[in-house]
């Protein structure tokens, strides 16, 4: 049984939201979400929520049991940039790009 949570358009960087994602993946829901409670990081708090969403629908939904729930698939991709310009000199500008991230997470049966 897999069960998933999907996050779209969360503003933080693909990136920086890997660091955390590459941390938990293969793991147990209980051991992730202590890797994800104690990290000082922003990336950790949004992954943190949508891996609790994944595990109330595979609990609600399904009936599963949460001691027997692992992390079995897991990925940030790409979402839309927001285009935005810096002043630079002599009349030109800079395009700055603010980039967001679709957050998947799948938990199932170990």
């Amino acid at each position: 049984m897999q069960v998933s949570a999907t996050l779209r358009y969360a503003r933080i960087s693909p990136q920086k939201c890997r660091l955390m994602v590459d941390a938990i993946r293969g793991k147990s829901v209980d051991d992730a979400l202590k890797v994800l409670a104690f990290a000082p990081k922003k990336s950790a708090r949004i992954v943190k929520k949508v891996l609790e969403s994944a595990i109330a629908n595979a609990e609600h939904n399904h009936g599963a049991d949460i001691d027997e729930l692992k992390v079995s698939r897991i990925e940030v991709n790409d979402a839309p940039m927001l285009g935005r310009y810096r002043a630079r000199a002599k009349g030109r500008g800079a395009r700055i790009l603010k980039r967001s991230s679709h957050i998947t997470i799948c938990v199932g049966d170990k």
